[in-house]
């Protein structure tokens, strides 16, 4: 076989809580569906918006763990982007020809 290795696309997904859900994942869903089930039960209301408002803990929480391409999540996406724009924008050369204060002899 000449040492050529096909790893499958998807061999991650069984790392993963129905294939779709690490641990921290599932557990901001089931907060944000738990918050947004006891702000209805307390909360009448006949009100579409009222009753959306009440629902957003929900729907912030599943659009956070839905899976983008690229990315395992939309909270990934967002914290890779937030590290690029905050993080350091300076950049070091430490290649293969750096001397590191070390003289040559």
């Amino acid at each position: 076989m000449d040492n050529n290795y096909l790893i499958p696309a998807n061999s991650k997904k069984s790392q993963l809580i129905l294939g779709f859900f690490n641990m921290f994942d599932l557990t901001v869903f089931i907060v944000g569906v738990g918050i947004s089930v006891f702000l209805l039960m307390i909360i009448k209301s006949n009100n579409v918006t009222v009753m959306l408002g009440l629902a957003s803990p929900a729907i912030i929480a599943a659009f956070l763990v839905a899976p983008v391409p690229n990315y395992h999540n939309v909270m990934t996406l967002i914290g890779n982007v937030y590290r690029f724009y905050t993080g350091r924008k300076k950049y070091y050369w430490k290649g293969w020809c750096v001397r590191n204060g070390e003289r040559n002899k």
